[in-house]
């Protein structure tokens, strides 16, 4: 999202555009998968002055403004992405960290199945699967 899009649509909700919102999303699109701490971390790198705080409250606004999307990859913070990529499911290795997508197509069946038998609406945007990844897979049989 170009500075001008981000004021236009911060002056729009009454809010405007800080050098701080700007680095959180900058940091958040740059990074692809990135925890609070990793943000704060990249964008410490351009304003050491920037709070952990600071970085919290970005990300909720950020998400309040549909720019940006979370998910829990893991048992620790949150991991953002940005809201515009197109839903994927999240496949976590277990082993590595490692973090993959696939298209949410692949769930299509499930989500269809839970939505006729249950009435559940799965948000697909949100699935993480964890296991362990091929490589480790490899790995581990050639130990």
């Amino acid at each position: 999202m170009s500075e001008s899009s981000l004021a236009e649509l911060l002056r729009s909700r009454g809010l405007r555009l800080t050098a701080q919102r700007q680095l959180v999303l900058q940091a958040v699109l740059d990074l692809g998968h990135a925890t609070p701490e990793q943000v704060h971390t990249a964008v410490r790198e351009v304003a050491a002055g920037v709070n952990i705080t600071t970085i919290y409250r970005t990300l909720e606004l950020l998400e309040r403004l549909g720019l940006v999307a979370h998910t829990h990859l893991s048992h620790g913070s949150p991991t953002y992405h940005a809201a515009g990529e197109h839903q994927h499911v999240h496949l976590v290795c277990r082993e590595c960290g490692a973090i993959d997508e696939i298209s949410p197509e692949m769930l299509r069946p499930l989500a269809d199945q839970l939505a006729r038998q249950r009435g559940f609406q799965v948000d697909i945007g949100h699935v993480a699967l964890f296991g362990v990844c091929g490589r480790c897979v490899q790995d581990g049989e050639q130990r």
